[in-house]
């Protein structure tokens, strides 16, 4: 009889058998080790290891344990170590019982549809039309917020709609919501890419507002500067 250990990952406890934890750990050790160095590796870590953990939650169901076979089922759908370009894991610890990465996929799917959150990364006012434009695949949310400042001019509900909207549309927090939110698939590459992109979005952004100050407070240098020489030119 395997000893089974209780963890937290990702913010939820679980009950796994060793041969479980040990293949958990070792994916986890591998998926560490890539990102270190990396910019954002908290949040990319993170992230990754709430998605392992949605993925345990929704292969158990009412089965209290965590076994090898659900670990796998999860590697395959996140991608292998070698696949994002971290160190292969050992020899023993991607098989279980004859099975192989590529018979598991079959074995647990997980649907990659797209899901309705609200941006908050692109939001005016609560991220709806955001969210609305990534979800019918429209190529700016411009054209959301005119038709909502269309209802409004026409009379019609479109303060009520918004708010309705706004408030059973939960905000698309994690990188793996950001990516269901666009119907891509939640593995560990995508993850990294969406948290890096925001980081250097958000790094030109700060760039930009830095340079906007700058140029700010020389405009107020040159309008200091002249109202001194108009001072002194009139007390001449």
């Amino acid at each position: 009889m395997n000893k089974v250990f209780n963890i937290n990952l990702g913010g939820y406890p679980f009950t796994i058998d060793e041969d479980a934890y040990n293949h958990l750990r070792s994916y986890l050790e591998a998926i560490h080790n890539h990102f270190r160095n990396t910019e954002g590796y908290e949040e990319i870590t993170h992230d990754i290891e709430a998605r392992l953990a949605e993925l345990f939650l929704e292969q158990l169901e009412n089965r209290p344990i965590v076994a090898f076979q659900n670990v796998e089922d999860a590697i395959a759908i996140m991608g292998r170590p070698e696949e994002f370009g971290a160190d292969p894991m050992g020899e023993g610890e991607s098989m279980a019982d004859g099975g192989s990465a590529t018979d598991t996929k079959g074995a647990f799917k997980i649907k990659t549809g797209k899901r309705l959150y609200r941006d908050s990364e692109e939001q005016v006012v609560g991220g709806v039309a955001a969210g609305l434009t990534a979800y019918f695949g429209i190529a700016d949310p411009i054209w959301i917020r005119l038709f909502f400042v269309l209802v409004v001019i026409s009379g019609g509900i479109g303060i009520p709609l918004y708010l309705i909207l706004w408030a059973l549309m939960p905000e698309a927090k994690t990188a793996g919501d950001r990516l269901a939110m666009r119907g891509e698939p939640i593995n560990i590459s995508n993850i990294s890419k969406v948290i890096t992109e925001e980081i250097e979005h958000l790094s030109e952004k700060m760039t930009e507002l830095g340079e906007e100050l700058a140029g700010k407070k020389k405009v107020r240098t040159k309008v200091m500067e002249k109202t001194r020489a108009l001072r002194s030119g009139s007390l001449l």
